[in-house]
């Protein structure tokens, strides 16, 4: 169980899946926008601006579709991830890195024997 704990939590699975949701929402939100620009066009074929209130609605109901859809993946499903991860992989304490801090120790040691101030 640990492992499959891991392989959810550590990877980038979550954020891919939601990508990927997220993404197929907006082309939705896309396609609608299209199709309600391109039926602003004057048609020669039809009536000139005959779709023109559809269309509209169809982009509207997109827009507020993916917004919802948003709201629902972000508190369901983002929210919890960061905490679970949070709790499960808490992050480094800020502060100076291992390789950092060894290398400074070497610099005031070499200032020491050269008889210098460390830290200059």
């Amino acid at each position: 169980m640990t492992g499959f704990k891991n392989f959810i939590l550590r990877g980038n699975l979550v954020e891919l899946a939601v990508a990927f949701i997220m993404g197929a929402a907006f082309a939705t939100v896309v396609t609608a926008f299209v199709e309600w620009v391109t039926g602003l066009m004057p048609d020669t074929t039809s009536e000139i601006f005959s779709t023109q209130e559809q269309s509209f609605g169809a982009f509207l109901n997109a827009a507020i579709a993916f917004l919802l859809l948003a709201a629902v993946v972000y508190f369901a499903v983002v929210m919890p991830y960061t905490r679970a991860q949070e709790r499960y992989f808490p992050k480094e304490e800020p502060g100076t890195p291992d390789d950092i801090a060894l290398l400074q120790e070497i610099r005031d040691l070499l200032a020491a024997q050269r008889g210098g101030t460390p830290g200059a």
